[in-house]
């Protein structure tokens, strides 16, 4: 039974409504691959309420792992173009040193007022000023960039922003397993949980021990369920 209010009217427990927005936001699955899924687990659920789950949920999961992010004192902007019901618009996206995501907003435009929006909407999210800001040579940065982050260097060397430019990898698979995203603010939506969830759960597993790795893998794994409420297991 479901004692948290947030649970409340679910039928499912919810380890399972957490675990099928885990497997969805972390994993380049479908819905009807989460439905097999639990299916092999004697688990009985539609792909339209993991449709659900993950629309309602995964929105409130990703803003508490926001709360407890602390990011680097590098961003990285950078912005790719996507198409939507054939007509092209920017995905804007911008990252820490660690390959963190801060903040995702996509746009029609990439002028200097998209800039600027995005660049307000990065103040929010960070918690102490930047030392450094780099981008790519677009000029719509230019101007926003000296009104909103004042004093803060403004790099744009060349290759200095490959570290923005790699982390769209992730979204670009999710977006060819998707058949492309359906409108702006459903991409919104699913890019801003993705991004959370996703990074909450890179441990950057190429770059420690197999024994550091699963430290932080377990780590990782209790914050989720504190997070998303999950009554732990009694052990016997």
């Amino acid at each position: 039974m479901n004692t948290n209010k947030i649970y409340q009217r679910h039928r499912y427990h919810s380890s399972i409504i957490s675990h099928c927005v885990w497997l969805y936001y972390r994993f380049t699955l479908s819905y009807r691959d989460i439905e097999l899924i639990m299916m092999k687990k004697d688990i009985s659920v539609t792909y339209e309420s993991i449709r659900y789950w993950c629309i309602k949920f995964g929105k409130l999961y990703a803003k508490r792992i926001k709360k407890t992010k602390r990011y680097g004192d590098y961003i990285y902007m950078d912005e790719v173009f996507c198409k939507i019901k054939g007509k092209r618009v920017y995905l804007w996206r911008a990252v820490d040193q660690d390959g963190q995501t801060i903040d995702v907003l996509v746009q029609e435009k990439r002028d200097s007022k998209a800039a600027k929006r995005f660049i307000k909407k990065i103040r929010k999210s960070i918690k102490q000023p930047a030392l450094k800001v780099v981008t790519d040579k677009l000029k719509s940065y230019i101007k926003p960039i000296k009104m909103l982050l004042l004093s803060t260097p403004h790099i744009t060397q060349q290759y200095a922003n490959n570290g923005a430019e790699n982390s769209h990898q992730a979204t670009r698979l999710r977006e060819k397993k998707m058949r492309k995203f359906k409108s702006l603010k459903s991409a919104q939506l699913f890019l801003s949980c993705f991004g959370n969830i996703y990074d909450h759960f890179n441990c950057a597993r190429h770059l420690c021990s197999a024994k550091a790795f699963r430290i932080l893998a377990e780590r990782r794994f209790t914050e989720w369920n504190i997070m998303t409420q999950i009554a732990p297991k009694i052990q016997k």
